[in-house]
């Protein structure tokens, strides 16, 4: 999924951008830009909050591009840098309001709803997917800041451990730790919920 070959293009863009290119830093930022923002919002719960961890890698990769060295692949730097603001950002802000990252608030689902459904009753599928999503998201936020991004990255983003541990700079074993842990507390909430 997650392809880890070389890539020439970021390396060109990366040296271009080093030396004070702004195209090459906004192809960089356009190529990059989705699965940050994807990480993001899967780790909080607001919107507003995924668009401020966004915006704060993307001033961060600005200001270090200067001293990434290309020892790894761009986008395991850049990730690193997404877990990194991700972790402080959950530690700076202890309170979250739930608002849905999928654009349930209000936005294009609103008119893509009246194309489904003639009324602006929602269906009774509906509201189970909200539910369930719900009792999910709750459960997610029980979590710790790092058995969260654990279970994220692996589950919802699909990378391996081994990568995680490289974004997250600990072991294999930590990260396998973070996990089990994550997985056990999230079925002892969901089994309360469904049991």
């Amino acid at each position: 999924m997650h392809s880890r070959m070389i890539n020439a293009e970021d390396e060109e863009l990366v040296l271009q951008a080093k030396s004070g290119s702004i195209t090459a830093f906004e192809q960089l930022v356009h190529k990059h830009d989705k699965q940050v923002l994807a990480i993001a919002a899967r780790y909080v719960t607001s919107s507003e909050d995924a668009k401020d961890i966004y915006q704060e890698v993307f001033i961060r990769v600005y200001r270090g591009l200067k001293h990434f060295e290309m020892k790894s692949e761009f986008p395991t730097w850049l990730h690193r840098i997404t877990v990194n603001v991700c972790l402080t950002h959950r530690s700076r802000k202890k309170n979250f309001v739930h608002v849905p990252i999928d654009g349930d608030d209000d936005s294009e689902s609103e008119t893509h709803g009246a194309e489904l459904h003639s009324n602006d009753e929602p269906t009774d599928q509906h509201s189970v997917d909200s539910e369930i999503r719900g009792h999910v998201q709750h459960a997610l936020e029980s979590l710790s800041a790092k058995q969260r991004l654990v279970f994220t990255l692996k589950h919802f983003d699909g990378y391996k451990l081994r990568e995680i541990a490289d974004m997250m700079k600990c072991t294999e074993g930590t990260v396998k730790r973070y996990l089990f842990l994550a997985t056990q507390q999230l079925r002892k909430r969901l089994r309360v919920v469904y049991d």
